[in-house]
């Protein structure tokens, strides 16, 4: 075989009018100085054409041998009519040499040390395992059954999915097969906004915080008698309004604004989206991390919140928001998205977006010398840690009057880190509960931490042509939408289209004017009634 060339597929041609010349059992063999049994191949009696013997090989063999075991009706001679090859080729894989020069690598400075042609032929193999794959992959996904299954073999390949020719057909008819018809009547829910405004603003005030949107709408979709069966959040993605609102005291006629405004306002209650605001629920709390630039402004679970059941209700708002086209906003970080899908979570790249300073700490302390140690901590360090919520925990019994020394420091930190990495467990284990009854396990093990979190929470960044010049865009979004984040598909001008006053009417300066006062002072979807 030429140097270089891997083997697509490998034919050779027969036909049945050769009788007893025509091959009937063939093994292929490869290799260099020795030789090892590539394939089996059982030709049909009654084919006339090509017969595939080798395909889909992944790397070069300089030597390929075709070796006839038998032929037809025990024939000692053979006759073949004819033998091709397809290679691979760099246009088959969408690959060529030139992408990885170190000039295309600016993006990715970790492997501008790796030689081109390293990189090259590792694409190379990456995208041979990935077709192969893809051959098999239909087999590893377990059925929708409504519970979690073994998913061992599907975790083990995850980061070659997303390569996956497959994969979207696989997501696509595991969500059509477990979705379940239109609700016959939409339910709808009374709401007070008011009452919800001014919890926001002073939490302290209802400790229950039952005058919150979230719980009120808890309270009107689980513990209501009127709905005759209960919500299950599978509907097809075509079902774009879950439930209709009626706020008190506003002029709303909700034909989908005030029902994605019900879900914009939940996301705020959830995880304020301003630092300054305080955190109106319990179900979340602020990160350590609130004034690091790159890992501020995320939520984990509370730690101390045992509401599970309404954790769970979360978890099925996400499932629905994943099926579907609304979003609900949630800032988290990938400690707590990874933990949803089943990915590993690793304390080194996950947790400093937690909290960073512990994360150093630690890492400082495990390189330290015992003369520094013991002059940073003497006697005071003992086994306990605080967890995100300030609650002060011991990592052993008694562990509060323990000293950590010197030489059990490792000890020391990796029950530090298993504390920390686990502080939620049990409420994240809640919120995929919830998600496991809206979203099949297939599909969170077909799919990425950071693809569940843009299906389910939308993507953060507004790319709309549009707005690029806008510093205003997001605010104009929620005014136009309903919505904080970016569906797709989206489009400017038939958004516009929809309002009642057209802006045609105006010059460039009175609409730009008139805008700019409605995205800052109208954002919630209401007629002005009364």
């Amino acid at each position: 075989m030429r140097r270089g060339v891997v083997v697509k597929k490998m034919m050779l041609s027969v036909n049945v009018e050769d009788g007893d010349f025509m091959p009937k059992k063939i093994t292929i063999h490869g290799g260099g100085k020795h030789l090892k049994k590539l394939n089996e191949v059982e030709v049909d009696e009654t084919v006339t054409g090509e017969v595939c013997v080798l395909q889909d090989m992944t790397c070069h063999f300089p030597v390929i041998e075709i070796r006839i075991e038998e032929c037809v009706d025990d024939g000692t001679d053979v006759r073949i009519r004819g033998l091709s090859i397809t290679p691979y080729r760099d246009n088959d894989l969408g690959l060529n040499a030139d992408k990885f020069r170190s000039s295309k690598l600016v993006r990715y400075p970790r492997l501008l040390s790796v030689p081109p042609d390293v990189l090259y032929h590792r694409a190379l193999l990456i995208q041979r395992f990935v077709h192969l794959l893809d051959s098999v992959l239909p087999y590893l996904v377990p059925a929708w059954n409504f519970s979690l299954g073994d998913f061992s073999k599907i975790k083990s390949a995850k980061q070659f999915l997303l390569l996956s020719k497959h994969r979207a057909e696989l997501i696509a008819q595991s969500l059509q097969d477990s979705e379940t018809p239109e609700p016959s009547e939409t339910p709808t829910v009374m709401l007070n906004r008011f009452l919800a405004m001014a919890h926001r603003e002073n939490p302290s005030l209802d400790s229950s915080c039952r005058k919150s949107l979230f719980n009120q709408m808890y309270g009107a979709l689980k513990g209501s008698a009127k709905l005759k069966k209960t919500l299950n959040y599978r509907w097809p993605s075509t079902y774009y309004q879950w439930w209709r609102c009626d706020f008190i005291g506003e002029g709303i006629i909700d034909h989908g604004g005030g029902f994605r405004d019900s879900l914009t306002d939940i996301s705020e209650e959830l995880c304020p989206s301003s630092a300054e605001s305080p955190v109106p629920l319990p179900f979340f709390i602020r990160t350590s991390n609130q004034d690091a630039s790159d890992a501020k402004d995320y939520y984990v679970p509370n730690p101390a919140c045992k509401e599970f059941h309404k954790y769970e209700w979360i978890g099925q708002l996400m499932g629905c928001a994943l099926r579907g086209k609304n979003f609900l906003v949630l800032a988290l970080p990938s400690l707590v998205w990874k933990q949803l899908t089943g990915e590993p979570v690793v304390w080194s790249k996950d947790f400093p977006a937690v909290d960073s300073v512990l994360v150093n700490l630690l890492e400082a302390m495990e390189n330290m010398d015992q003369e520094t140690f013991e002059f940073r901590f003497g006697e005071e360090l003992v086994y306990t840690t605080l967890l995100t919520d300030g609650q002060m925990v011991e990592l052993i019994p008694g562990g509060s009057n323990v000293s950590v020394h010197y030489k059990d420091r490792s000890q020391f930190i990796c029950l530090v880190q298993k504390a920390r990495l686990e502080e939620s467990k049990q409420q994240i284990a809640a919120l995929r509960a919830g998600l496991l009854k809206v979203v099949p396990q297939a599909v969170l093990d077909l799919l990425t931490w950071q693809e569940v979190e843009k299906k389910v929470c939308g993507d953060p960044e507004i790319t709309v042509e549009a707005l690029k010049l806008s510093e205003d865009r997001s605010r104009f979004l929620k005014f136009v939408t309903g919505r904080s984040r970016l569906p797709a598909p989206f489009s400017t001008l038939t958004t516009l289209l929809m309002f009642s006053t057209p802006l045609f009417l105006f010059s460039a300066k009175a609409c730009e004017e008139k805008l700019r006062f409605a995205v800052y002072n109208c954002m919630s979807i209401d007629t002005d009634r009364g």
